[in-house]
This record gives C-alpha cells, structure tokens and sequence, in this order.
C-alpha cells in the first residue's frame, strides 16, 4: 500500500512538472517565490515536493525541502509553515533521545518565529494568531522551561489586548493556572500572583455563558494557590476601593476572594457592609452576620439578618433566614425571639431540620421557672420535636452534625418526663390530651406519658 501511495505521489509530481512547465514564472505574481523564474520555478515545485513528503512521511527528504524554502523563500506562503510544524511534530515524535527531542523542538519553535517576521499582518492568521498557536505549542513541547512558558503567554495575550481591547478567556486561564503552578514549586513569588490577578481579572467581565468555566478556573487557582491571603488581596484591592468604592462588580470580587480565605480582618468588614449596602441579598448576610458572631459582635450579625430578612421575598430564603436568627437569638440567650423565629421557619416549611432540634431546648430553657407538672410537661413537647428533628438532621450532611446531640438530649428528656405518681395526683393517665400551660411552649397539646421508672 506505501509503495503504491509512492507511486501515484511520483506520478502527480510529473504531472506537476509537466504543468510548471507551461506556466509563465516571469509574471509578477510569482515574485515571492524567488528572484529569476526559473528559481521560483524550482521552489514551487520544492513547496509540492514537501508537502508529498511530509504526507508520505519522508521525513528527513521534507526537512532538506523545508530549509530550503525557509533560506530562498520564506515569505512566499504559509502553507511551507503548515507543513513544516506538521514535520516537526513527527520529529519530536520519533526522537530517540532527549537531546535530539529538544532540537525539534527549537526548530518547531523557530518556524513560528519566521512565520510571524513574514506573516505578521495577514488579516486572519497573522500576529495574534501565531502567538497564541506559539504559546499553545511552547507548554506542549517545552514545559520544563518555565520562565519560556510565561513569556510565550504574556506575548500572546499581550498581542490580544493590542489588537482587541481583551484577551481570550480561556488563554488567560491556561496562563494563570501554569503561573499558580510556578508559585507552587517556589518558581515565582506571591506578589507575581497578585499582580497578574489584578491585571487579567478584566478580561473576565462580561464574557459569554460557555465562557464562564474559564472564569472559575481563574478564581479558585487565584483562592487555592495560597497567594490569596489576606493581606495580598487587601493589597490589590485597597487601592481600587479607594478610587472607586461603590463599584459592584470590584466589591463582588473582593468580597468573593476575603470569603474564600476566611478573611475576618477590618478590611474584610469594610468590604462586606459595603457590597451589602450596594447589593443587598440574604447570602451576603448571613455570611456576614456569621463573621459577626465569630468576633462576638451580635448585635451586628442580629442586625444584617433582620434586614435581609426584611427585603427577602423567596421562600428558601426566607426560612434559612429565619432558622439563622433562632440560632443567634439563641446564643444570646434571647430565648422569646429565638423561639418566635424557629416558629416562622416551620410555618414555610414543616419540615425545617434544625428548628424543631433548637426549638426543643428553647421550649425547656422557658420552662426553667415553672414548677411541678407544669415544668415537667414541658419535656413531652421537646421530646417530640427531637423525635421529629433527628431523620430530619439525618438527611443532609449539614446538619447530621447534630444528630448525636439531638439523640441525647432526647434520652435526657425522657428521663424528665412526669412521674406516674406525678401523673395519677393531677388526674391524668397513660395517653391522654394535655396542654402545656407554662413557659414558651404554653397552649400546645401534648400526650400523657408517664416516666418509665
């Protein structure tokens, strides 16, 4: 089959000889192929020569072919450049050793270079073109040479941003994730990462939907790669935010990255309330009013989410609102409000894992100045709502922490219940209606059980 594919090569040759032949290379639109007509003659037919080579894989016979043109003609097309990477790729393919990889690689390399000093102006495949293939080639090829890596991107999108205003997405992407990498193996340090942060972040505004993955990659190798401290970022963008401080999207990216580092400095504050008063949402607060609570500060986080709370119509939203500001309530020891609240967050939706568990301590903290049955009544009512809270706190990993609580409170209540003796002198048997009349949980009905003693 080769030596046929051979054959009909050698006989399209001829053929093409034959019509060379015919062709009047004294016309001035073959000028770039060479200086006499006979000498563009010869290198048309050497740029046919190889092609046929390259296809049938002659390789070294294509590579004599190829200097050739690159020495007589190399501006004369673009397609002495498309197969002469095609040849080197083979070539690094093939090589037997990693000395002789490294030479195709450089002339791999090079050919881009002569290919944009001739090329650089065509209108499609000219300077941006070639050096964002170069850069594509030069991780490919050449990866060990780090510093070649850089320079080969910031040349591209350098080239990019000259031609258009913004560079392409996903090189930006490919670039900063080999830069975070370089940080990673000591190769450059923080401030490299925070400044080519700063400078690329742009070319990610306003971008296209099948775009936004490269986005995400940008920002997680910029929260991952540990250049993201607190410090770095308050580095880049104090200065931002004090030249424009009410603009949304540097506030929505700063805030973004401080959340990630689990920044909880001034800085980190000032942001927060700041993209909170730009763009209120219950996200941002409860995010905020946690790191309130982390800095003991509860009158702040009970004041973020009490606004949210205020403005939020969905109700998702609202119920994880209103479970939120039980639990603070709760940790404040403002018991009323706590229960008020866990009592809003069942009413949209019953099945609610964490009110029903923190509304039952709430419901025995309220019952701590009552006395007799009326204090120990309580403790059916709470222990149903663990009952109720525990598949429920199961459910999600989230909440599952919990679960061991719930089920020991749960036994503790028990143990709480009435006496039966306790039971019998108040009238009241195994199974019957009883309404709490005492504390937080006064007016629900419960079930007589009396203490399994």
């Amino acid at each position: 089959m080769k030596a046929i594919k051979i054959l009909l090569s050698a006989v399209m040759a001829l053929a093409g000889v034959a019509a060379y032949a015919q062709q009047d290379f004294s016309d001035p639109r073959y000028a770039k192929w060479g200086e006499t007509p006979e000498e563009r003659k010869d290198n048309i037919m050497i740029s046919s020569f190889l092609k046929e080579e390259v296809d049938n894989r002659n390789f070294n016979s294509a590579a004599a072919h190829l200097q050739h043109l690159l020495a007589k003609c190399p501006a004369a097309s673009e397609n002495i450049y498309v197969h002469g990477v095609k040849l080197y790729k083979q070539k690094i393919n093939r090589a037997e050793s990693m000395a002789e990889k490294k030479m195709f690689v450089d002339s791999l390399l090079y050919l881009y270079d002569v290919r944009l000093l001739h090329f650089e102006n065509h209108p499609k495949r000219g300077k941006v073109y070639l050096l964002e293939r170069k850069a594509r080639e030069f991780l490919t090829y050449n990866q060990g040479d780090r510093e070649g890596v850089r320079a080969a991107f910031e040349d591209a999108i350098e080239a990019q941003v000259t031609a258009t205003g913004v560079a392409d997405p996903e090189l930006v992407a490919i670039y900063f994730k080999n830069l975070c990498d370089d940080y990673a193996s000591d190769v450059v340090d923080a401030m490299t990462i925070v400044n080519a942060y700063d400078a690329n972040a742009k070319y990610f505004e306003n971008i296209a939907a099948e775009q936004q993955e490269f986005k995400t990659q940008f920002e997680q190798c910029f929260a991952l790669s540990g250049a993201a401290s607190c410090d770095n970022i308050e580095a880049i963008f104090s200065k931002k935010l004090a030249d424009n401080p009410d603009d949304e999207k540097t506030l929505s990216q700063a805030f973004g990255l401080l959340s990630r580092a689990n920044c909880e400095s001034d800085f980190f504050f000032v942001v927060g309330e700041k993209y909170y008063a730009v763009k209120p949402s219950s996200e941002i607060a409860m995010y905020l009013a946690q790191a309130f609570q982390n800095k003991k500060n509860f009158d702040k986080a009970n004041q973020y989410l009490r606004e949210s709370l205020a403005v939020e119509t969905d109700a998702v939203e609202r119920e994880k609102l209103y479970a939120r500001i039980g639990i603070l309530e709760m940790t404040t020891n403002h018991y009323a409000e706590a229960v008020s609240s866990f009592r809003e967050a069942l009413n949209i939706n019953p099945d609610n894992a964490l009110a029903p568990f923190f509304l039952a301590q709430c419901y025995v903290n309220g019952a701590s100045g009552c006395s007799g049955l009326s204090r120990d009544a309580v403790y059916w009512v709470a222990y149903d709502l663990l009952q109720k809270a525990i598949p429920l706190l199961e459910a999600s990993p989230e909440t599952a922490v919990h679960v061991d609580t719930a089920k020991k409170l749960a036994s503790a209540y028990r143990a709480a219940f009435p006496t039966k003796e306790e039971c019998f002198f108040n009238e009241l048997n195994d199974g019957n209606t009883y309404v709490v009349n005492c504390g937080f949980a006064r007016g629900i009905a419960t079930t007589v059980r009396p203490r399994i003693q």
